[in-house]
């Protein structure tokens, strides 16, 4: 992640904590987990993304002179604690689910033990970058679900919200399932396919569409994709593509790539295209349709027997437009004095909102013959690995049960690092979006249903079930 002072993108309250922690001695261990409560879309599934900025952001954290001269001139905090700040890093460790898996509401996505101080101090940070990849990883794989085995490329760049959104907005679209993106800078900093061709005032630069076509086909034969839709489609665009195909490209051996439509009624002008593409003797030369596009108009445009290759979609993939909030939080589950764990509970009147107490891990649950993923169990980390025989149930519900035999199990998180030091080998951007696509694949079909979705089972184990009921009953509280 690119250095700009992200030491000071945290809410102000992490630092008039931390101050009291430090003046108040608090040096006690913390376990916080960041997970989130709810699917963006109604939809099945999340995919968790973002991990290799947060890593980036903790080898990275910390105060320089300016930073310290800022918040001491605000003349609210200790001087003992500034002098902290100036020689502060994270000692802690981490465990994280790996980019790429798939996720459900309440389980632990990341796990901080750590000093209060500097597991409170990462909140913000480790909420931005998580909230914002996920969705987006989330949003392009309910878009390439949708496009049913057809090439999805990323073009969001100039509508995302600033310059880290376009950057890592394009990144967590490459984990969700497009194969390229318009933004070059995500394209070299991760060596993924940059995708682009030319904008209508290409078109509109020259004397006319022919022209305009020609000269781009004779500077980039191999990867020539023509954007027929300037003045007239079907009446000058396409006959003009074609004309350029045939004294350009063709006498040199050269397929042409695409022609791409990015206005009017696509269905319809898609169809039309291909009819005049074939009869050309261009069957191979690949139709993309653009324009404000997401997952509800593609599997529209695909119902209507629209005759397209490729789907590049911007606005709506990059800011997820249709649920723009991924709801993530971080919260408190524990507090270690000498080598005692004391589980902590958030109580509320919103059963939603009431936590999970103490260290945890989750196990997900697969039948060993489907390899599909049957459910996942959030258990408390002093437990053993599941074996034999296994219950679930519902929390709410405890009289729905099921028994789980023929099945193998796997923890979900990984230590990523350990007494502040990075112990995880970090994936490559390809490597992520090849194991998502993997995770997809173990999931039933009735879970990536875009409309009403099977809900996948997430439970808790007995033990921690127990003991979030007897931490609510000696609040007052029942589940």
């Amino acid at each position: 992640m690119d250095r700009e002072k992200l030491e000071l993108i945290a809410d102000f309250y992490e630092f008039t904590m931390t101050n009291g922690y430090f003046v108040k001695n608090r040096n006690d261990f913390a376990y916080f987990d960041l997970f989130f409560r709810s699917i963006p879309d109604d939809g099945g599934y999340v995919i968790m993304a973002g991990l290799e900025q947060v890593i980036e952001y903790i080898q990275n954290l910390k105060f320089d002179e300016e930073d310290i001269a800022y918040l001491r001139n605000l003349e609210i905090f200790s001087e003992e604690y500034l002098t902290y700040l100036s020689n502060f890093s994270f000692t802690g460790d981490i465990w994280a689910v790996p980019e790429g898996t798939i996720v459900f509401p309440n389980e632990p996505l990341i796990t901080v033990k750590a000093p209060l101080i500097e597991a409170q101090m990462i909140e913000t940070m480790l909420l931005l970058i998580i909230n914002h990849q996920s969705l987006i990883a989330t949003k392009t794989s309910r878009i390439v679900n949708a496009a049913q085995g057809k090439t999805v490329m990323e073009f969001g760049a100039r509508r995302a919200h600033g310059v880290s959104a376009a950057v890592y907005g394009a990144r967590a679209a490459m984990i969700g399932g497009a194969v390229g993106t318009a933004c070059t800078l995500t394209a070299q900093k991760f060596d993924v396919p940059a995708s682009g061709t030319m904008a209508h005032s290409w078109i509109q630069s020259f004397d006319s569409e022919y022209e305009a076509f020609k000269t781009y086909a004779e500077l980039y034969p191999h990867t020539c994709t023509l954007l027929v839709d300037t003045y007239n489609t079907l009446e000058s665009g396409i006959p003009n593509a074609i004309k350029v195909f045939d004294e350009v490209l063709k006498p040199q051996g050269i397929t042409p790539v695409a022609i791409r439509i990015d206005s009017g009624d696509l269905a319809y002008l898609s169809k039309e295209a291909r009819k005049m593409l074939d009869k050309a003797g261009y069957a191979d030369c690949k139709i993309c349709l653009t324009n404000s596009l997401d997952e509800n108009v593609i599997t529209s445009l695909i119902e209507q027997g629209a005759k397209v290759d490729l789907f590049g979609v911007g606005e709506n993939l990059i800011t997820a437009k249709s649920d723009a909030v991924f709801g993530g939080v971080y919260k408190l589950a524990a507090i270690q004095k000498k080598d005692e764990i004391i589980p902590k509970i958030k109580v509320t009147d919103n059963v939603e909102k009431i936590t999970n107490p103490g260290f945890k891990k989750i196990y997900r649950f697969y039948d060993k013959t489907t390899n599909y993923a049957l459910a996942d169990v959030i258990m408390l980390k002093e437990e053993a690995e599941p074996e034999g025989e296994y219950e679930i149930f519902d929390q709410h519900n405890t009289w729905k049960r099921k028994t789980l035999d023929n099945y193998y199990a796997k923890e979900l998180q990984q230590k990523i690092f350990e007494n502040g030091k990075l112990i995880y080998q970090i994936p490559t951007l390809k490597e992520i979006a090849q194991y998502t696509k993997e995770q997809l694949g173990t999931l039933w079909q009735e879970v990536k249903r875009l409309t009403n979705p099977q809900k996948y089972y997430v439970d808790l184990s007995q033990k921690l079930y127990d003991l979030k009921t007897d931490m609510l009953n000696q609040k007052g509280k029942k589940i």
